[in-house]
């Protein structure tokens, strides 16, 4: 959102009660309305964007947005009655912007005359549509045993040093809605991103040719914190303008939500406020879900908005706020692993306790392929006893184990490095993955897929049979 001071009409104040880094202070204005945007010019000439946080009788505090270097209490307040907007466009597929909105591409301004608060409009729960439709990303681990569907909120759930970002690139080069193609977009907001990282996003957006597709916003580490905590709505803004107006179908990866919430901390202890569990904000349970119910499918239009926001989990702790509130609000979680990093399983994701909640709604006949959740509660099942059995071996030894618990550990190894292990730059279509799966289950005897039934055994276990002995 770019302002000139000079064109904006609105209230002028001169004089500032008190500064506490990005927050500015005011005595008690009658008519100043709450997310009001303000424009603020210190005595240095810069003029800086700010919203109104909080109004009171005695008081008004306006949270900055940019450097706060230069800011006395002497400046120069001006109210513009508006709430922050962003001009919307198809234009901006194929652009690269900062976290104000701010084009950092070479390119000029988006000019719009349609304008959306970045706010956005509560969608009304009798106009949403259950989420149905399967969306492909090109991971065997997920596709075959997390599905991702339209309209979904699937957030991955990491670990500091784990290759979340080299995840979430491949899922923006390779994601599609099989046979809808042409009408995918993607939205890529990233919060606190080091200058290292924003390079090799912007390198694999480019090289892969992702970037025709794509809306990218990046609020880099050593930009103002303040502004992580308007990157992702702006991001969601132009996500339901392309979804809903546009009618395209719309991934939007939101990364990292764990320096949104330390910016949220940040300026609730600014303002004063009593904390809440682990020092954050009583209200970040809100917070979080005026961000991630903003997903969904809305009647009577025919694109939908779907979430991937991703957090790095402080310590590794599930029970931390910042992945606690986030599991509660969004409908299931992919785990990525230390230990299976440590191996050099790429991509680490558990998938033992990971979870898509929406997954049977968007696969089976005439969505994925029939057999797909027989198959995906039988690798389960197989994978849970291999990994009993492994934690036995360590005990007893391998030779101390019986036949069947050697078949099923066997069956674990197999696994993770077959179909869990995967390279960055493979993608893999849905038959592909669920036909290595039965390759895989091959290793089991049909009389141990007991979550499958013997008609799909039939099609599809012996066919993979007899393509594992071509095979060798």
């Amino acid at each position: 959102m770019v302002l000139d001071f000079r064109d904006i009409h609105g209230k002028i104040y001169r004089g500032v009660k008190e500064i506490r880094g990005s927050l500015l202070i005011l005595e008690g204005i009658p008519g100043v309305k709450y997310d009001e945007v303000v424009l603020i010019r210190a005595p240095d000439g810069v003029d800086r964007l700010g919203r109104v946080l909080e109004v009171g009788e005695d008081s008004v505090v306006i949270q900055v947005f940019g450097d706060e270097m230069g800011l006395q209490i002497d400046s120069v307040v001006k109210f513009t009655g508006a709430t922050f907007e962003i001009p919307v466009s198809d234009d901006a597929l194929g652009r690269m912007f900062n976290g104000r909105f701010e084009p950092i591409d070479g390119m000029p301004p988006i000019h719009s005359s349609e304008l959306r608060d970045i706010n956005g409009s509560p969608i009304n729960p009798r106009a949403r549509i259950h989420p149905n439709d399967f969306i492909q990303t090109g991971i065997s681990a997920i596709d075959g045993m997390l599905s991702l569907v339209r309209g979904q909120k699937l957030p991955i759930f990491s670990e500091s040093g784990l290759p979340h970002n080299r995840i979430i690139a491949q899922i923006a080069r390779q994601a599609t809605v099989p046979g809808k193609e042409e009408e995918f977009a993607l939205v890529f907001a990233a919060m606190g991103l080091k200058n290292d990282e924003a390079r090799y996003f912007i390198e694999q957006f480019r090289e892969s040719g992702a970037i025709e597709r794509s809306v990218i916003i990046l609020n880099l580490a050593d930009d103002p914190a303040i502004e992580r905590l308007i990157t992702p709505r702006i991001a969601l803004t132009i996500a339901e303008y392309l979804a809903f107006e546009l009618g395209y179908h719309v991934l939007t990866i939101l990364s990292d939500m764990t320096n949104y919430c330390e910016a949220l901390r940040e300026i609730s202890a600014a303002r004063g406020e009593v904390p809440g569990r682990g020092g954050y904000p009583g209200y970040m349970y809100s917070d979080l879900a005026t961000i991630y119910e903003r997903a969904g499918i809305v009647t009577g239009r025919k694109g939908s908005l779907t979430q991937m926001p991703v957090l790095t989990m402080p310590g590794g702790d599930k029970r931390h706020p910042i992945p606690d509130l986030t599991g509660y609000i969004t409908e299931g979680q992919i785990i990525l692993d230390k230990d299976l990093d440590s191996r050099g399983i790429y991509p680490p994701i558990n998938v033992l306790p990971s979870l898509s909640r929406l997954m049977r709604s968007g696969i089976g006949k005439g969505k994925t392929r029939e057999d797909h959740r027989e198959v995906s509660d039988q690798l389960y099942d197989a994978y849970s006893r291999g990994l009993r059995a492994r934690d036995l071996a360590r005990i007893v030894g391998e030779m101390g184990l019986s036949d069947r618990e050697r078949l099923y550990l066997r069956f674990a190894d197999v696994f993770e490095n077959r179909f869990l292990r995967q390279g960055e730059y493979e993608n893999r279509s849905i038959d592909e993955t669920l036909d290595l799966a039965w390759e895989i289950l091959t290793i089991l005897p049909p009389e141990e897929l007991v979550r499958v039934k013997e008609e799909t055994i039939d099609k599809y276990y012996y066919p993979a049979l007899s393509r594992v002995e071509v095979k060798g």
